[in-house]
């Protein structure tokens, strides 16, 4: 029987479909990759947030003051590539001889799996860390998000938390926050309450057969409901697409590795490189990437000027009271 080796383009695949199966909240956010920061000074990038303004109408049939002419000016916020999640295994010649039956599963998932997870926790890093207009709705704190209401009406029951996301998207309405590409991720305490009240749609007819689709629970308000175990399990967060930034970027493959190699999804990218440390006679195999996250803020007022403070008005925290 031939031997079968193991070769780079075969692990780049396999890393590419278990980066499809285990990213979730990485994949919602608006993301950068190695073409945005390439020569980028101090490996930052500025992304530009549209200025706004506001159409006047001028006299009709008469000429008598002249037209008032605004000045458009935009505001920016920094993107900086300062993390390098990464995650490295030794691997002994007796258990590359007699344990490992297949490399990919045994070795590279756990690896893979590990790395998605920490970029999942800079995601929520740039959520717990963003600047947010909109106070937190507490469902159950004794106030209808709307105004009024007594805590014997709002008890963290499905109903509260359906009043809580409506109120979220009509937040995001009155700023003119685009409809599309809005989600809303729930934790498991609120995933929890939702399903046992039959309050999520069915989501079986979901585009995809990723991870998205298998955290996807339903929809509501006409977004999809996402399920994700890296917020606290008593929150929810409605938000646009463009509310954060994550940037990632594949290291690229040393020249004195065995073998090795980069891959992506879409902007999201890791690199596989492995070698061998004849002082200990094991195999090292590493999954690593470069990474960077941001809150995207803005003037809360969207006027034609910007003033000194900046807020995320793109995104709505939802948390139960008393938890």
């Amino acid at each position: 029987m031939a031997n079968s080796f193991l070769k780079p383009t075969v692990i780049a695949g396999t890393t590419l479909g278990l980066l499809e199966r285990e990213l979730v909240l990485p994949r919602l956010m608006w993301r950068m990759g190695i073409a945005d920061f390439k020569g980028a000074y101090n490996d930052t990038v500025t992304v530009r947030v549209p200025a706004y303004t506001t159409a006047r109408e001028y006299e009709w049939r008469t000429r008598v003051s002249p037209i008032t002419v605004d000045e458009l000016t935009e505001s920016s916020i920094s993107v900086t590539l300062n993390k390098h999640p990464y995650s490295a295994v030794a691997v002994t010649d007796e258990e590359l001889t007699l344990d490992i039956v297949n490399f990919a599963q045994q070795v590279l998932v756990p690896q893979v799996r590990a790395v998605a997870e920490k970029l999942e926790t800079y995601v929520y890093a740039a959520m717990t860390a963003a600047d947010l207009h909109w106070a937190t709705i507490a469902p159950g704190a004794g106030d209808s998000p709307g105004g009024g209401g007594t805590t014997a009406e709002y008890d963290n029951d499905a109903k509260d938390i359906l009043v809580a996301i409506n109120e979220a998207n009509r937040r995001l309405n009155v700023k003119n926050v685009p409809r599309s590409e809005r989600y809303v991720v729930i934790g498991a305490d609120i995933e929890a309450i939702l399903l046992n009240g039959s309050q999520l749609l069915d989501a079986s007819a979901a585009g995809g057969d990723d991870a998205l689709r298998n955290a996807q629970v339903g929809r509501l308000y006409g977004n999809p409901v996402i399920s994700s175990n890296s917020i606290p399990s008593d929150e929810a967060w409605v938000f646009h697409r463009s509310a954060f930034i994550l940037a990632t970027v594949a290291p690229v493959v040393p020249d004195g590795v065995v073998m090795g190699s980069t891959t992506s999804l879409g902007d999201l990218s890791m690199r596989w490189i492995r070698d061998y440390d004849p002082n200990y006679l094991r195999d090292r195999s590493v999954v690593s990437a470069f990474a960077g996250y941001a809150s995207v803020e803005d003037d809360p007022s969207r006027s034609d000027t910007v003033g000194d403070q900046l807020e995320n008005i793109r995104a709505i925290k939802i948390k139960l009271s008393g938890s």
